[in-house]
């Protein structure tokens, strides 16, 4: 008797062992590889949507950062974009996305602006009741070069013959660089004041006419935006294309010569 229960007790104590060593294998560590499957199937299926999320944002907003201008200014009191006498708007290209041409000045001096790759607005500079900003964006991908400053012209938008549309004084002395340079994405500015002196200048004009490059490019292309009512101009100065407004202020001060 006292050798069966001796038996009996080391019996129990193996089945005991495999069935702790049986928990154990279907338990492991807390239980870490049976969660692993849907613990990381679920990680996978999130990752996939906030990928595909952020992909839709970007495709959404991702260019708002893109835009293209160096020394804009968000100031404006009004702006317009012109039209040529067509009727067709210059808008240019996108400003969005990264550039990936020749951005070198080098190359701009050997490639005049092309009107397709050029976006132009005019609007009055704030602080300024006779004073407008000409900017002339690069919507392109490569550099391009543009005349030192805007082929300008103040007339009436009625007028049949505008031989005695009103010319702005520019900055004399000019040499230098074939061309002034514009990278993509960035914008050249020039700012004109209609009337400087501020004394009582002629009210019959009502247009703004704009060439971008005055050197290289047709009559045809030239832009037509609008003024406001009750302008007078008078002895109005023109400055050289610059990167900032406050830089095309000081250029258009200098301005002694006729154009």
């Amino acid at each position: 008797m006292r050798t069966n229960r001796k038996h009996t007790a080391a019996l129990g104590t193996a089945v005991t062992a495999v069935l702790a060593l049986a928990l154990t294998a279907c338990g492991g560590d807390g239980g870490g590889t049976k969660s692993a499957g849907p613990a990381d199937n679920s990680a996978s299926a999130e990752a996939t949507v906030v990928a595909k999320d952020n992909a839709k944002d970007d495709a959404q907003g991702g260019t708002a950062s893109d835009g293209a201008t160096t020394g804009g200014s968000t100031d404006a009191v009004s702006s317009s974009t012109g039209k040529s006498k067509g009727g067709a708007a210059n808008t240019g290209g996108s400003t969005s996305g990264a550039t990936s041409g020749n951005t070198s000045d080098d190359y701009a001096y050997k490639h005049p602006c092309k009107s397709s790759d050029l976006s132009v607005r005019v609007y009055a500079r704030e602080g300024s009741a006779t004073q407008h900003v000409i900017e002339v964006n690069n919507t392109g991908t490569n550099s391009c070069g543009l005349s030192y400053f805007p082929r300008v012209s103040l007339g009436a938008s009625n007028a049949k013959d505008h031989s005695g549309d009103i010319l702005p004084l520019v900055p004399g002395g000019l040499g230098g660089a074939p061309a002034y340079p514009v990278k993509p994405k960035t914008a050249a500015i020039a700012v004109i004041d209609l009337n400087p002196g501020g004394g009582n200048g002629v009210t019959w004009v009502n247009e703004l006419n704009v060439l971008a490059d005055g050197d290289n490019m047709a009559n045809a292309e030239q832009l037509n935006f609008p003024l406001g009512p009750d302008v007078k101009v008078g002895t109005p100065k023109l400055g050289l294309y610059r990167s900032t407004i406050a830089d095309a202020v000081a250029s258009m001060k200098q301005a002694n010569t006729k154009s």
